[in-house]
């Protein structure tokens, strides 16, 4: 297939030299036909083709967020459907059922990040329930977690404001 026939990929279209990390984006509202609503939302932890997270730390992020985020908010709990690394390894990809704000959601991932800062262990650590149980590290977690404390987790807004 011609590049040029190729369907567009919404995190292709995002100019990566324009972002401020750390951040939350909204990418992309999806509206289904029985007025289903689903958005997905990038969370940028460190500069893009600047610095990365390594594996061990950001699997083990994602254990800790995908725990911490459904907290004791049964309601909010029930609407995520994922929260996955992205393969350039600098954030994650949230998609949750309806449409939120982004800075409710920057909310949100302050407040597990102040958990994974304190955690003494890392949930579903084993063979059973992980598919790579050795990759991990809780001083990689808890150091990308104190980063984007520190910097304070912001709203970036695209050219249209999605």
């Amino acid at each position: 297939m011609n590049e040029t026939n190729l369907l567009k990929v919404e995190s292709f279209e995002l100019d990566h030299t324009k972002v401020k990390a750390p951040f939350v984006r909204r990418c992309s509202v999806y509206k289904g036909d029985k007025g289903d609503v689903v958005t997905k939302f990038d969370i940028r932890f460190t500069q893009p083709n600047v610095s990365e997270m390594q594996s061990d730390g950001i699997h083990t992020l994602e254990h800790l967020l995908a725990t911490y985020l459904r907290g004791d908010d049964e309601d909010f709990a029930a609407r995520i459907i994922d929260i996955s690394p992205m393969g350039c390894r600098t954030g994650f990809y949230m998609t949750i059922w309806g449409e939120w704000e982004p800075s409710f959601i920057a909310a949100k991932i302050t407040s597990a990040l102040k958990l994974v800062i304190t955690a003494k262990e890392i949930p579903a650590e084993n063979e059973i329930q992980c598919g790579n149980f050795r990759l991990h590290s809780l001083e990689l977690a808890k150091r990308y977690a104190s980063q984007v404390l520190d910097a304070g987790l912001t709203e970036f807004k695209t050219d249209d404001n999605r």
